[in-house]
């Protein structure tokens, strides 16, 4: 089954919790800070403005962005957790 968003929202799957600090120490579940970079999934077509035009998407399959820490909407598709969230809360792109 695919997710097709609409308008100007985006299809994001979260990147993995670090469960070891950068000096060794392993984090439990609960100590772990919620992830904010995610992979686009999938991108709707764009937003219309006042006029009927089509704004086009910034962003596209496979970047890799920072998301707002508790934004959009959690969904589970055949056991994978995503989240769809409007392309106005997504914060940065990262290259």
């Amino acid at each position: 089954m695919n997710i097709k968003p609409l308008s100007d929202r985006v299809v994001v799957k979260l990147v993995e919790a670090e469960e070891k600090t950068k000096t060794g120490i392993f984090l439990t579940a609960s100590a772990q800070e919620k992830p904010q970079v995610a992979e686009v999934v999938a991108v709707g077509p764009g937003a219309r403005d006042d006029n009927g035009k089509l704004i086009p998407m910034e962003v596209k399959v496979g970047d890799k962005v920072i998301t707002g820490k508790y934004s959009g909407t959690e969904v589970k598709m055949d056991g994978t957790e995503y989240t769809i969230v409007k392309q106005g809360d997504i914060l940065a792109i990262v290259e």
